[in-house]
Protein backbone atom coordinates (compact mmCIF):
# COMPACT_ATOMS: atom_id res chain seq x y z
CA UNK A 1 0.00 0.00 0.00
CA UNK A 2 1.59 3.39 -0.80
CA UNK A 3 2.42 5.77 1.65
CA UNK A 4 0.46 9.36 1.17
CA UNK A 5 2.09 12.41 2.39
CA UNK A 6 0.05 15.69 3.68
CA UNK A 7 1.23 19.01 1.35
CA UNK A 8 3.55 20.83 3.57
CA UNK A 9 2.05 24.07 3.95
CA UNK A 10 1.60 26.02 7.15
CA UNK A 11 -1.36 27.01 8.32
CA UNK A 12 -2.77 29.56 7.28
CA UNK A 13 -2.99 33.24 9.92
CA UNK A 14 -5.36 35.65 9.86
CA UNK A 15 -3.99 38.86 8.92
CA UNK A 16 -5.11 40.67 12.07
CA UNK A 17 -3.36 38.07 14.18
CA UNK A 18 -0.37 38.28 11.86
CA UNK A 19 0.08 41.77 12.27
CA UNK A 20 0.12 41.77 16.05
CA UNK A 21 2.12 38.49 15.81
CA UNK A 22 5.17 39.85 14.30
CA UNK A 23 6.34 43.38 15.62
CA UNK A 24 7.12 45.44 11.79
CA UNK A 25 3.95 44.18 10.74
CA UNK A 26 2.38 45.34 14.04
CA UNK A 27 3.82 49.23 13.25
CA UNK A 28 2.64 48.65 9.96
CA UNK A 29 -0.75 47.65 11.02
CA UNK A 30 -0.64 50.98 13.50
CA UNK A 31 0.36 53.42 10.36
CA UNK A 32 -2.44 51.86 8.45
CA UNK A 33 -4.69 52.56 11.21
CA UNK A 34 -3.91 56.16 11.44
CA UNK A 35 -3.45 57.02 7.88
CA UNK A 36 -7.34 55.76 7.79
CA UNK A 37 -8.00 57.67 10.91
CA UNK A 38 -6.86 60.74 9.01
CA UNK A 39 -8.59 60.18 6.05
CA UNK A 40 -11.71 59.70 8.00
CA UNK A 41 -11.09 63.38 9.48
CA UNK A 42 -10.46 64.99 5.92
CA UNK A 43 -12.77 63.33 4.48
CA UNK A 44 -15.94 65.71 5.15
CA UNK A 45 -14.00 68.57 3.96
CA UNK A 46 -13.64 67.25 0.46
CA UNK A 47 -16.00 68.08 -1.98
CA UNK A 48 -18.22 65.01 -2.87
CA UNK A 49 -17.25 64.26 -6.02
CA UNK A 50 -13.56 64.38 -5.10
CA UNK A 51 -13.38 61.17 -2.62
CA UNK A 52 -13.57 59.18 -5.44
CA UNK A 53 -10.57 60.28 -6.70
CA UNK A 54 -8.22 60.47 -3.11
CA UNK A 55 -6.07 57.78 -1.14
CA UNK A 56 -5.17 57.72 1.98
CA UNK A 57 -0.92 57.24 2.16
CA UNK A 58 1.64 56.77 4.26
CA UNK A 59 2.11 58.34 7.92
CA UNK A 60 5.86 58.76 8.75
CA UNK A 61 7.13 61.09 11.39
CA UNK A 62 7.51 64.30 9.21
CA UNK A 63 3.18 64.05 8.50
CA UNK A 64 0.89 61.71 5.98
CA UNK A 65 0.30 61.75 2.19
CA UNK A 66 -2.49 61.95 0.17
CA UNK A 67 -2.86 60.12 -3.23
CA UNK A 68 -4.18 62.02 -6.15
CA UNK A 69 -5.41 60.15 -9.16
CA UNK A 70 -4.50 63.22 -11.25
CA UNK A 71 -2.65 66.37 -11.22
CA UNK A 72 -5.94 68.08 -11.43
CA UNK A 73 -7.16 66.23 -8.07
CA UNK A 74 -3.42 67.07 -6.76
CA UNK A 75 -4.26 70.79 -7.76
CA UNK A 76 -7.21 70.68 -5.93
CA UNK A 77 -6.26 68.72 -2.73
CA UNK A 78 -3.39 71.52 -2.26
CA UNK A 79 -5.75 74.25 -2.66
CA UNK A 80 -7.51 72.54 0.98
CA UNK A 81 -4.29 71.70 2.46
CA UNK A 82 -4.43 74.13 4.68
CA UNK A 83 -7.96 73.43 5.53
CA UNK A 84 -6.92 69.70 5.79
CA UNK A 85 -4.04 70.61 7.83
CA UNK A 86 -6.12 72.25 10.25
CA UNK A 87 -8.83 70.12 10.71
CA UNK A 88 -5.93 67.31 11.84
CA UNK A 89 -4.47 69.62 14.34
CA UNK A 90 -7.36 70.26 15.86
CA UNK A 91 -7.90 66.21 16.67
CA UNK A 92 -4.32 66.83 18.11
CA UNK A 93 -2.56 64.41 15.74
CA UNK A 94 0.75 65.45 15.10
CA UNK A 95 2.20 65.93 12.92
CA UNK A 96 -0.11 67.75 11.06
CA UNK A 97 1.46 68.29 7.63
CA UNK A 98 -0.24 66.96 4.81
CA UNK A 99 1.72 65.84 1.36
CA UNK A 100 -0.04 65.60 -1.79
CA UNK A 101 1.21 62.98 -4.27
CA UNK A 102 -0.05 62.22 -7.75
CA UNK A 103 -0.11 58.32 -8.21
CA UNK A 104 1.82 56.85 -11.08
CA UNK A 105 -0.54 55.72 -14.28
CA UNK A 106 0.41 51.68 -14.95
Amino acid sequence: MPLTRKPMTPDLLPIQQALTQHSGLARLGLLMQESNRRMAIVKPALPGALTRFVQAGPVDEEGWTLLAANAAVAAKLRHLQPRLEELIAEQGLRPAQVRIKVLQQR
